[in-house]
């Protein structure tokens, strides 16, 4: 992935064989799912329509359900055994399902359906986990970005592609033998495609698996609830399936009833929906540098609100009769490409926001636990569904149109985002790390991965601008606490940036001991507890694009606390706005924009080899030539 591109995972049997496998269980549960609906709809619509529409949401309620009962035992089952082979247990019980199915299909039994379609949630239940755990066993951590971008985007193509097709064999002459042959069709191939799925060995082989949903979901959600950021990452990522299944649920009847559109405007919508999804979630990876950018979270949420908003405005006035348009007739009504290009952009800008929340759990949890972790995330996005379920059913009882109801679910998530990033500031801080450095400068970085993965570690860089440190906490997965002069801690915006990145305000002996003191106390913890600190062993900006000569502070550090320390160039900077080329810094007008820096890392040093001198060495060999 680091010479490849978002295309290059579909080549590699470690994800393709698993992406296949997901996306054919997707496709397959909304085939069933919708064949169901339509056949209940049309055959006891015909004789009692109270009943349909009784079945229609039993089905819907009863697809949800196996997510608060399962979800629990289904993250302790994909924790414990390998998980390739448990995907293949769930693939053969999805070709029992379907032979199930196929059964009431055509014996007509409608009772049987359900309870397939029952145990298709099951089935759905028990993959959930393991279906976002198995991902960081095989990839490579600067892939995982792009992995999550494909299962999403996989995922929702699925869901798309299966409703349509579900729908129209059903209605075809001998629908019910066309559905029975290819749900089990379908699940067939999903499991010969799970025969391929390399090995992931087991997180956790001697699990005690605890079979009380209860007593394990709540014990599931108070070890996430532990680790704040991923906790916060998992409501996230509920608030989003709150949100998108209201969209969802009311597109349909916003179509027929506001926009006056038919059931090929209904199709249309749907798939530009789902079509931004995807082009959201792919486009994450580019952003992100592949790497996991929480800071495209609050840019995905903002866009979300900016063009739910717009939805609401652009909506024309609902028609007052006649026969629904069809797709051309729609698009050439005033304000209906308004309307469209909304929609299209809720879709991309929900898969930026999902994409990372999705990466950061998987990071940032205990590897032996990630399933459970996941299961919690099922039960909870299950709970938010429901919940979003209800409150639009009120709002429209109420008396406000689909579209006031659009509207206030974007109002929400504005309420909600600033909630949350309240509570977990390291949001909005790499968001504005990766505005100023995107806006900025063309970026490209090179040997990132020779900062360890897990434990202390420090690493020193040249020192050109003030937006050195910035540069560096955008490009790296870890976070780095970096020791920064205190009068720099101090400039406005960047200061809350700053803080939130745990950096240390230092001061020269000379002028305030005591900071200094308090600095490398603060150092020292941070190593002891296995974090990452940054440092610019010059003390100050260059005068002359050259390197001046690294300070013993850095000395001090390894000697008190030793740790790898790994040195980095940033190239490119000098002449910047924010370095001192023409004078002051930030004082001259900028006279470049977008301009390309590198950021180059070496191999780590040793602590006991880390002296200043060769530290100096090793900095100015990576930076080369080009300051």
């Amino acid at each position: 992935m680091a010479n490849g591109n978002e295309f290059t995972l579909l080549k590699e049997r470690r994800f393709l064989p698993f992406f296949i496998t997901q996306f054919l269980g997707a496709f397959n549960d909304n085939v069933f799912k919708n064949a169901l609906i339509i056949l209940i709809a049309f055959q006891a619509a015909a004789t009692d329509p109270a009943r349909a529409n009784t079945l229609i949401n039993l089905c819907a309620g009863l697809f949800v359900l196996p997510f608060f009962l399962f979800s629990a035992t289904a993250g302790q089952l994909s924790d414990k055994y390998e998980k390739s082979r448990y995907i293949r247990w769930v693939k053969l019980l999805e070709i029992v399902i379907m032979l199930g199915a196929a059964a009431g299909f055509v014996l007509d039994n409608v009772p049987l359906l359900i309870a397939m379609l029952f145990m298709m949630g099951f089935h759905s239940t028990l993959f959930g986990p393991v279906k976002y755990s198995i991902m960081p066993q095989h990839l490579k951590p600067e892939e995982l970005v792009g992995g999550n971008a494909w299962i999403e985007m996989g995922t929702n193509m699925a869901i798309l592609l299966g409703t349509m097709l579900g729908g129209i064999l059903i209605a075809r002459q001998g629908g019910h033998l066309w559905v029975s042959c290819t749900v089990i069709a379908i699940a067939v191939l999903g499991f010969l495609s799970s025969l391929t799925i390399p090995k992931a060995p087991p997180a956790a082989p001697d699990l005690k698996i605890n079979w009380n949903p209860v007593t394990e979901t709540w014990r599931i959600l108070k070890f996430t609830y532990r680790n704040f950021t991923v906790f916060q990452s998992v409501l996230g990522i509920s608030w989003f399936w709150f949100v998108g299944s209201v969209y969802l649920a009311q597109l349909p009847n916003f179509t027929k009833l506001t926009l006056g559109g038919g059931e090929h405007v209904v199709t249309l919508l749907l798939t530009l929906f789902a079509i931004g999804i995807g082009v959201g979630s792919l486009l994450c990876e580019r952003l992100s540098g592949r790497m996991v950018e929480i800071g495209l979270v609050p840019f995905g949420s903002i866009g979300l609100t900016v063009f739910g908003v717009d939805l609401f405005f652009a909506t024309p006035a609902a028609p007052t009769g006649g026969a629904l348009l069809e797709m051309w007739a729609f698009l050439a009504q005033p304000g209906s490409w308004r309307v469209v290009l909304d929609v299209v952009l809720i879709g991309i800008f929900g898969g930026i926001y999902i994409v990372p929340l999705y990466a950061l759990v998987q990071q940032r949890s205990e590897p032996s636990h990630l399933s459970r972790v996941i299961a919690g995330n099922n039960i909870l996005n299950a709970v938010f569904m429901v919940v979003a379920a209800l409150m639009a059913v009120a709002m429209l009882d109420q008396g406000l149109s689909i579209p006031q109801v659009l509207l206030v679910m974007a109002i929400f998530n504005a309420a909600v985002a600033v909630y949350i990033f309240t509570l977990v500031p390291e949001f909005l801080m790499r968001f504005i790390v990766w505005i100023l450095v995107n806006i900025g400068y063309r970026l490209k970085t090179r040997g990132l991965e020779h900062i360890p993965d897990a434990g202390p570690a420090v690493v020193v860089c040249n020192h050109i601008s003030y937006m050195d440190a910035l540069v560096v906490i955008g490009c790296c997965r870890r976070p780095i606490r970096f020791v920064m002069d205190h009068q720099i801690f101090k400039i406005p915006l960047l200061s809350f940036v700053f803080r939130t990145a745990g950096a240390v305000p230092i001061a020269p002996a000379r002028e305030d001991p005591e900071i200094l003191e308090r600095a490398y106390d603060r150092v020292a913890r941070y190593l002891e507890e296995g974090e990452v600190v940054g440092i610019f062993p010059e003390g100050r900006l260059t005068e002359d694009g050259e390197i001046g000569p690294f300070k013993s502070g850095i000395e001090q550090i390894i000697q008190r606390t030793p740790a790898p320390v790994v040195p980095m160039a940033l190239r490119g900077l000098w002449g910047s706005f924010f370095s001192r080329r023409y004078g002051k810094a930030m004082s001259h007008f900028p006279r470049r924009f977008w301009s390309r820096i590198e950021l180059v890392a070496g191999e780590p040093a040793p602590p006991e080899q880390a002296s200043s001198a060769l530290l100096r060495e090793r900095v100015a060999a990576l930076r080369g030539d080009w300051p």
